[in-house]
């Protein structure tokens, strides 16, 4: 799958999913957990020395409703109709705010669209 086909899927109809593992504390603040090590020899060899097989990556309020919005079945569309109405004007611009987020998630890995490939042979529509 080229990146010129993706580019043509508009964003608000992709439905993001969680890859990575997340904790959440009592105030709903998510922790995502990275893995230091995605080679299994790396991380026996290594992980003995640190303390957590992860590293923790804490997400602010916002940050942190957003990720727990993506469930595989909520669009991105649709998830920032729900920011819009919880956070208001603090969200905005809320599009562009998403995009960059979401690009960040995905860049590293913490998610991936479960409809992806079906809206890239609908022909990004």
């Amino acid at each position: 799958m080229g990146k010129g086909k993706k580019a043509d899927v508009n964003l608000l109809d992709l439905v993001p999913r969680r890859t990575a593992e997340h904790e959440i504390d009592d105030a709903r603040i998510v922790t995502i957990l990275m893995q230091r090590f995605r080679n299994r020899h790396l991380e026996r060899l290594f992980v003995p020395r640190f303390r957590s097989k992860y590293i923790r990556i804490k997400l602010d309020e916002i940050g942190s409703e957003v990720w727990l919005l993506c469930d595989g079945r909520r669009s991105v569309g649709e998830i920032a109709s729900l920011m819009r109405e919880k956070f208001n004007e603090r969200i905005e611009p809320c599009t562009n705010r998403l995009a960059v987020f979401f690009g960040q998630l995905e860049r590293a890995r913490f998610i991936d669209y479960a409809n992806l490939e079906e809206r890239i042979k609908a022909g990004g529509s």
